[in-house]
């Protein structure tokens, strides 16, 4: 079969399936009349192994390693679980992370109005500049949460940000997210 009818079968586009040969992840198709490639069953299997494990999230270098697997009958079933596992604890690093981003701008949105006024405390905690922060703005301390999760500052209500009488702190960003701080000059 030529490449369209490979890249059909297997979920792969064509160019992705000539990169994928270029860097040697699949083995070069053989050539037929005319130079074109050509492709049979085991090629397309191969294809589909790649396009799947990729649609998981693995690394070029990690298919090429479960790749090597997949065609080597001597294996053992534990390198591929301890493959599998790196990949999980990333993925699990990176939800992590996600989330963590997540509840920071979460912490941002809500200390926005989002009115007609031209000041946003959005912006000036991503530019870092506390000067045009509410009174008593600063870092919420780990574990002081409101509802939904979010944090507030002890003995303050959940309320809009300049509403009277109910000064709100927020986190800094860099320490929600845990980047360290800057040196302001």
């Amino acid at each position: 079969m030529n490449i369209g009818d490979a890249a059909a079968a297997s979920g792969l586009n064509p160019k992705t399936i000539r990169f994928y040969e270029e860097i040697g992840l699949i083995a070069p198709a053989k050539r037929g009349r005319g130079g074109y490639r050509e492709y049979d069953d085991k090629d397309v299997a191969n294809l589909r192994f790649v396009s799947r494990a990729r649609d998981l999230g693995f690394s070029i270098a990690e298919v090429s390693n479960l790749l090597s697997l997949f065609k080597n009958t001597n294996r053992t079933s534990s390198a591929v679980k301890g493959l599998t596992m790196t990949h999980l604890a990333g993925i699990d690093r990176k939800l992590e992370e996600l989330l963590t981003m997540k509840r920071a701008l979460e912490q941002l949105a809500e200390s926005c109005e989002g009115g007609e006024r031209p000041d946003c405390p959005i912006l000036d905690e991503l530019a870092g500049d506390r000067a045009n922060a509410a009174p008593g703005a600063g870092a919420v301390p780990n574990g002081v949460r409101g509802a939904g999760g979010r944090a507030h500052a002890p003995g303050h209500a959940r309320s809009s940000i300049g509403s009277p009488g109910t000064p709100q702190r927020r986190p800094r960003l860099e320490q929600t997210l845990g980047w360290p701080k800057r040196e302001r000059s």
